[in-house]
């Protein structure tokens, strides 16, 4: 058995031009790897790379003159590419990265992994970040490795093993964190909306951002819940320490918190090592409508920039510049619909600024389509959508806007909506 090379300094002798390159996301960046990357950039004359959430400023926009960069999301350092022209938006669902990637259709010639150390077996576990990657890995000419000693090993289905890198090399960076100040006023509120809406023994699925983590906040009365989500935060590891979240009810995963990315603090990298209660899986299965229809009581927590009075959601562009992505929440909310006692809920503050989020018409692109509309909560209220025709909607919507927002809502319904009666709207 050959054992993988440990020389960094001449990553030419593994790459060629026109690699197409990818990494784990926000704290699952190999940093050893992409900066030795950026430093020998000029050893060829393109190399295309593939972000994710991005934490890291590296590499940046400095660095363009070698690489072109794509992702499926605009968030975190991203958008410092977005602004200076230098980012392609790929806009699918979250759910359709694996089988893009085994196609070929996004490539995939060189994988670079942040992974644990290896457990008493050998085996290298990929720490906070599985999601894409087995697909990738999957297709990959070359697997780069970084074991970092502060990475926790996590369960999984799959874990790699010494013969599976061919460059291997050891650091003991700080990983980032996410760590989220204390909830506002008007997230607490949200989080309280959301927590009326689950009941004891859902299954809950988390978006991103502090939304979330304070519905997760909100919800320490419950009991028997259970975690099926593409990522978690420090929230749910703080509910399952309490015993809110034991996921004993759980149709399939029966005790077991099931994520794809783990984006917190290091408490939460503390709490997931070598934890069975806990278990990374890919794409392929966390965002599986397969998987998701064994959840009888499946409650998909996601948010967005702004809903409009039919329901239609933008979440991926503000002011003109892409922010989001199309992500997962589709698959989720449609899993959510799906589900005998199941909740689809998109959560947000009533107000950007001075600007309302719930809008006479959306200023971007249609992420989630009108057809697909839940429960749409603010700090204001709530409005289920579902079955509800295009009239009966406004009046719910209106009602958990901002309340300096209400009036002018009203009267741009009358325009966008012909015919439409004055009684037509609940006060």
């Amino acid at each position: 058995m050959s054992r993988p090379s440990r020389n960094l300094d001449d990553l030419s002798s593994l790459l060629r031009s026109g690699d197409a390159i990818m990494w784990g996301q926000t704290n699952g960046q190999p940093m050893m790897l992409t900066n030795a990357l950026v430093a020998q950039r000029h050893h060829f004359e393109r190399l295309r790379i593939f972000l994710g959430v991005s934490q890291s400023p590296v590499p940046g926009v400095e660095h363009a003159d070698v690489f072109e960069y794509t992702a499926y999301c605009g968030a975190g350092h991203n958008r410092a590419l977005l602004k200076a022209g230098l980012l392609d938006i790929l806009p699918c669902h979250y759910s359709q990265l694996p089988a893009l990637i085994r196609s070929g259709r996004l490539p995939a010639d060189v994988v670079m992994l942040q992974v644990s150390p290896p457990d008493a077996q050998g085996r290298y576990s990929l720490g906070l970040a599985n999601e894409y990657l087995f697909a990738a890995l999957d297709r990959a000419r070359v697997v780069l490795g970084e074991v970092n000693s502060n990475v926790p090993w996590t369960h999984s289905e799959r874990h790699l093993r010494l013969e599976d890198f061919d460059l291997l090399v050891e650091s003991d960076a700080p990983l980032s964190e996410m760590a989220r100040s204390a909830p506002s006023e008007v997230e607490q509120a949200i989080g309280r909306n959301v927590a009326s809406l689950i009941e004891d023994g859902a299954t809950i699925q988390l978006g991103l951002g502090g939304i979330p983590e304070a519905v997760m906040n909100a919800l320490g009365d419950r009991r028997y819940l259970g975690v099926h989500s593409g990522t978690i935060g420090d929230g749910v590891a703080a509910l399952m320490e309490a015993g809110v979240v034991d996921n004993s009810r759980k149709e399939i995963d029966t005790g077991v918190t099931i994520t794809g990315v783990m984006m917190g603090s290091a408490r939460l990298s503390r709490f997931a090592h070598n934890n069975p209660r806990l278990q990374m899986r890919g794409t392929e299965y966390t965002h599986s409508s397969k998987v998701m229809a064994a959840f009888k009581r499946f409650v998909a927590i996601n948010s967005a920039i702004e809903v409009d009075l039919t329901g239609q959601v933008n979440a991926e562009v503000a002011g003109g510049v892409y922010v989001g992505a199309v992500g997962g929440a589709i698959d989720f909310t449609r899993a959510a619909q799906a589900s005998e006692y199941g909740v689809p809920v998109l959560a947000l503050p009533s107000m950007a600024g001075k600007h309302s989020r719930i809008v006479a018409s959306v200023s971007g692109p249609v992420s989630t389509a009108r057809s697909d509309a839940g429960v749409i909560v603010t700090e204001y209220g709530i409005a289920d959508l579902r079955g509800l025709s295009l009239t009966q909607r406004i009046g719910p919507l209106i009602r958990i806007a901002h309340p300096d927002h209400r009036e002018a809502l009203e009267r741009a319904a009358f325009v966008s909506t012909p015919g439409l009666r004055r009684s037509a709207i609940p006060h």
